[in-house]
């Protein structure tokens, strides 16, 4: 019968696992650390703030793409109270926590991960949407893009917790992963697959809008006695993606 480690603290399980943890962390190269995890932390509040607050008190931005892109700020916003957390929980700190504050390290850097992978899924697809039916805006309500929000923080919470919640190698040392010493292999698996393919259904959405918008201006392109704003309706389509490409590029280089 498999013995639990609840009550265990984390050094047992990094030689459990042969996980290597940077303890010379100290003096001159703990301030630098901390200095530079400081100044991107502060970078990431202001940034993501004043997209927030600009999306909340322009009225031209009350649409559901711009909802969307705010949901996104918000989540990279608690990616940054996530590294604050894990600033002061990594290096030689590492082996002295319990089991519980290293789920809740590791469930916080999970859990926004989650909500800004989902929410760029969602953008993607709603911005395919609305250039499949050559609109600037989608069709969505507020109402439904409240729903499309909360059900975006619901699964990342969700994903955040699964390892919490039982999904770990606590009772079983023999499954635990070298990567992250209280993870099942299995689970990391999980993660990692479900995160690739949530990430290959983003490429493909947008090969599909650049493949459509290249089509939609070489066949409008000839007809100059067409309205004007049609003709430019394609090109201001694919700034809103190249707007939402710019913003997506940091977050899936830290999620691959």
């Amino acid at each position: 019968m498999n013995t639990c480690h609840y009550d265990k603290r984390m050094d047992f399980f990094y030689n459990q696992s042969n996980s290597q943890t940077e303890d010379d962390w100290t003096g001159t190269k703990l301030i630098l650390l901390f200095c530079f995890g400081a100044c991107c932390c502060l970078f990431i509040f202001i940034s993501n703030m004043l997209v927030i607050a600009a999306v909340v008190r322009n009225k031209r931005f009350h649409y559901p793409f711009y909802y969307l892109l705010a949901n996104l700020a918000a989540a990279d916003l608690f990616s940054g109270i996530a590294y604050v957390y894990l600033m002061f929980h990594t290096g030689p700190v590492s082996k002295t926590l319990t089991v519980h504050k290293w789920f809740l390290r590791q469930g916080l850097l999970d859990t926004s991960m989650s909500a800004s992978l989902a929410n760029l899924l969602v953008i993607a697809v709603e911005r395919h949407i609305s250039i499949v039916r050559m609109r600037i805006h989608s069709n969505l309500t507020k109402r439904r893009v409240t729903c499309l929000i909360l059900l975006i923080w619901g699964v990342a919470i969700f994903m955040g917790a699964v390892p919490t919640l039982g999904w770990n190698c606590i009772c079983d040392i023999t499954t635990c992963s070298s990567l992250a010493p209280i993870y099942s292999r299995s689970y990391l698996t999980f993660w990692t697959v479900s995160n690739l393919a949530v990430f290959l259904i983003m490429v493909v959405a947008y090969l599909r809008i650049y493949t459509y918008v290249q089509y939609k201006t070489n066949v409008l392109s000839p007809h100059t006695t067409g309205s004007i704003s049609r003709r430019r309706t394609p090109v201001k389509l694919m700034k809103t993606v190249m707007t939402v490409l710019g913003k997506t590029g940091p977050r899936l280089q830290l999620l691959i």
